[in-house]
């Protein structure tokens, strides 16, 4: 049985979360409706229209990702375990920590190696995973608490900038942000992150990053539209989610999928495109749009690293190389960071 533990939350902060499962808590102000409406509004006007990548990751959205993890042409999740079966033991001896944060965890199928090295190496410890969907925190405590019940479980629901900025500074941690998920990130949005993340590592923290190298074209292209037409439908869902947000009428049969990927900028982009025009209506917020055939909207963009340019990058947010993992193709990295204490 997991034992109850919310030391790992800053005890200024604590007031801020309240208990909605057992072992779970959440921050009712971190994402509240207004906002997420208004960030759908703000980039759906803009010129050309896109999305935020997080209005994705509703309980459906959450529900379509673990299978495309799944799937055959789908190399990065497999490729990443892959590596963290491998080198689980290393990364857990050379970041001396009592938690383990993770960003973004959905199931946290591919954390257990890391919190299988914990148990072993330390006996103890927090494991804490941040996500959006309170199912795959309910799944992912229920997981911890079967095999690791010597580790202490504090599932945080909310934006994972939200809840890193609430985690205490002076408990050494591991931040954990697999799945090359940075690559959902515009240039502004990866500033924003990394600036906010450093600024909430304490002097003892680590970053155990995943990236999706820069490789052949057509393996990049097959793994993001694949042959059961799951990506599409997971693209598509969030219109969906839109609708609910904000009262609109997105109808999914009047628009199809279509992805590319982009040498010059090195990501793969997703799109939602008109395949007969449409007016879309919102009326919590008075406005409206036709979408014209043919007509796309930027759903998601996947950028590709280069890691020994993405550890230099890192040094300037006060984050030092510790070490690099990589698979035999060298298709993907793990890159360990330390938080640097910035001299005067």
């Amino acid at each position: 049985m997991l034992v109850p533990d919310i030391s790992l939350i800053d005890p200024e902060k604590r007031h801020q979360w309240r208990q909605v499962q057992p072992l779970i808590w959440s921050l009712p102000d971190s994402a509240p409706r207004e906002d997420l409406g208004r960030s759908v509004m703000r980039t759906l006007f803009d010129q050309p229209r896109w999305l935020e990548a997080f209005h994705l990751y509703d309980d459906r959205g959450s529900e379509l990702f673990e299978r495309i993890c799944d799937l055959p042409e789908y190399y990065l999740t497999r490729t990443e375990n892959s590596i963290l079966e491998s080198s689980a033991a290393r990364i857990i001896s050379a970041a001396p920590v009592e938690a383990i944060v993770e960003l973004g965890a959905g199931y946290s199928k591919k954390t257990i190696h890391l919190l299988r090295e914990q148990a072993r190496q330390r006996r103890s410890g927090i494991f804490a995973p941040i996500d959006v969907s309170l199912p795959g925190l309910m799944a992912a405590r229920d997981f911890t608490a079967a095999n690791f019940p010597d580790l202490r479980f504090l599932g945080l629901h909310a934006l994972y900038e939200a809840a890193f900025s609430s985690v205490a500074r002076d408990i050494p941690s591991l931040f954990v942000f697999l799945g090359s998920s940075i690559g959902n990130f515009t240039a502004p949005a990866f500033i924003r992150f990394f600036t906010q993340l450093a600024r909430a590592m304490g002097p003892d923290d680590y970053l155990l990053l995943g990236a999706d190298r820069i490789k052949d074209t057509g393996v990049l292209e097959r793994a993001y539209n694949d042959s059961s037409g799951i990506t599409g439908t997971f693209i598509l869902n969030v219109f969906n989610n839109i609708n609910g947000v904000t009262g609109s009428n997105f109808d999914v049969s009047k628009m199809r999928y279509h992805s590319s990927y982009d040498s010059e900028w090195a990501q793969v982009e997703m799109y939602a495109i008109a395949s007969a025009p449409h007016e879309i209506h919102f009326p919590s917020f008075g406005a409206s749009f036709n979408w014209v055939k043919d007509e796309r909207i930027l759903v998601e963009i996947s950028r590709k690293f280069d890691p020994v340019r993405l550890q230099q990058q890192l040094k300037f947010f006060d984050l030092s190389p510790v070490e690099h993992y990589t698979d035999a193709n060298q298709w993907f990295s793990l890159l360990l960071f330390k938080k640097a204490l910035r001299t005067p």
